[in-house]
């Protein structure tokens, strides 16, 4: 099954990650573990920009699904830039979405996943309503 990105989302963050001799596998490309940590480096480096830090003892963002699409092979050596959507605003939760492209070869999507964030209470470990300042953000 393979999930595709919605039209409406916006673009909200970039950057290039480098890939890594360690990231290969043995069949020599990227293994497919690592396309979920470059996701994870987009989005928590959104997260850092924004002033949205998780923390225990307050509120933050949690994943609590994730997805990904595998389009191509990225090999090592290079970079990719990883861009960052959200989309679909609700009461406690939005969408990312994430696309993985090499620099060398722009605007062509290797990979192309995403996942549902919640805003979260960490000590009571509860869901609670977006932020006005995350839902203007995300919308």
């Amino acid at each position: 099954m393979r999930f595709h990105l919605p039209e409406q989302k916006k673009l909200v963050h970039e950057m290039v990650i480098p890939i890594r001799w360690g990231d290969m596998d043995a069949m020599g490309h990227v293994n497919n573990t690592i396309y979920f940590r470059y996701f994870e480096t987009v989005r928590i480096d959104w997260f850092q920009k924004i002033g949205a830090v998780p923390g225990p003892q307050g509120v933050g963002p949690v994943i609590v699904n994730a997805f990904c699409s595998f389009i191509r092979q990225i090999e090592y050596p290079g970079e990719v830039l990883a861009k960052h959507y959200v989309a679909n605003p609700g009461r406690t939760s939005f969408d990312t979405f994430m696309t993985l492209e090499r620099t060398d070869q722009p605007g062509v999507i290797y990979t192309e996943g995403g996942a549902k964030t919640v805003w979260v209470d960490f000590p009571k470990q509860k869901s609670v309503p977006l932020p006005d300042w995350i839902r203007e953000i995300v919308g």
